[in-house]
């Protein structure tokens, strides 16, 4: 397999962006359809309880096939090298063995976070794909400019626009009338809990990116990668693991009924589901790749979120037409109006920097001549 990030390739943003979108349409397609027990439509044969996965169950399948097909990717790279090192002597050798520095573990936790959050918000009853997404993409714009003011730091112009779009996105989003009278705040305190969590791991995680990762050696970030990635998903594998040991006969529609059900029950169901689970796992994972090496990107972050951001709500908007065709699912023009105004806000995030950017490189090049 290729070096991603070999010197010599110098692969753009943009084709990391494209595998992000690849990735994630499947993924968010997959879980809606495992969760929302669609596959009663293409598969008459099974009933809807049997192929109806409850929101917690499907986590602990879905990660430990992230956490496989990490293994399976970073050895196919052969990166292992490049994490920290932890050396061992044993009968009078040396063995080394990658470990994440203080750092890096912290932001492998966060990963693990951002992963079990994103699937849990497309499992919600009643919370669309593209829904979700406007809370946690929205949320993650609206939150840079207002934590760089507080920080008394100088926000400029197109940031408080991108802010004004995000916020009106969210705005259009909630004016959308809910399938059922109270249903919308019932699953948004569930969704709310989650985006925040969400929102918290990202902001920690794009710190330490900044601080570590993102320079003009590609060392240094495929060392970072390695690190967060080795830490990210076998975390929270382990931390639900260590949940449903307090398992004492609660509900399967309970948090911990529902993680034990998955370590324990999840092989019960049909091939077919099981196999759906591994595949949503495997394309958790190439998220967490491609999505990962966008913020790795060397370029300032005003630029490499706003298009982490536009990839994945492109990928939500196709998901949900997707699952429109195939399953006959409701589309919400309030929800594809505020993906728009998000979109919009990328665009503000992402041009003015760029053209600024230039205009100071042909100024520098003028003064040189």
């Amino acid at each position: 397999m290729a070096d991603l990030t070999a010197p010599r390739k110098q692969i753009s943003i943009w084709w990391f962006a494209f595998g992000y979108f690849a990735a994630y349409v499947p993924y968010s397609f997959m879980t809606k359809v495992l969760t929302d027990g669609l596959l009663v439509s293409p598969f008459p044969e099974m009933t809807k309880d049997s192929v109806s996965v409850n929101s917690f169950e499907i986590l602990p399948p879905t990660i430990f096939a992230s956490v496989v097909m990490m293994l399976i990717f970073i050895s196919a790279m052969r990166w292992w090298k490049y994490a920290t090192q932890w050396t061992l002597r044993l009968g009078g050798k040396e063995i080394s063995l990658p470990r994440p520095r203080i750092w890096t573990l912290l932001s492998g936790i966060c990963t693990g976070l951002v992963v079990m959050t994103t699937t849990l918000a497309y499992t919600i009853e009643g919370v669309s794909i593209v829904f979700a997404m406007l809370l946690m993409r929205g949320g993650l714009l609206i939150m840079s400019p207002i934590v760089d003011t507080l920080n008394k730091r100088h926000v400029r112009w197109f940031s408080w626009c991108a802010l004004a779009l995000s916020l009106a996105s969210l705005f259009v989003a909630f004016l959308a009338k809910p399938a059922a009278d109270g249903a919308r705040f019932a699953f948004n305190m569930m969704l709310m809990v989650d985006v925040v969590v969400y929102l918290a791991a990202y902001f920690v995680r794009l710190s330490f990116m900044s601080k570590l990762a993102k320079s003009d050696n590609p060392d240094d970030t495929k060392k970072f990668f390695v690190e967060e990635q080795m830490i990210g998903t076998p975390s929270i594998l382990i931390i639900l693991f260590l949940v449903s040991l307090f398992y004492s006969g609660q509900d399967a529609s309970t948090f911990i009924g529902g993680i034990y059900a998955g370590f324990h029950n999840f092989l019960q169901y049909p091939g077919i589901v099981v196999g759906l689970a591994m595949a949503i796992g495997f394309c958790s994972q190439f998220n967490g790749v491609f999505g990962g090496l966008v913020l790795l990107d060397k370029s300032e972050n005003a630029f490499s979120v706003p298009v982490n951001r536009c990839s994945s709500i492109l990928a939500g908007v196709m998901a949900t037409l997707a699952l429109a065709f195939f399953f006959d699912k409701p589309l919400s023009a309030s929800e594809f109006v505020g993906a728009a105004f998000i979109l919009c806000a990328i665009l503000f995030l992402t041009i003015p920097p760029q053209i600024s950017k230039r205009r100071a490189k042909r100024l520098a090049q003028r003064s040189e001549g």
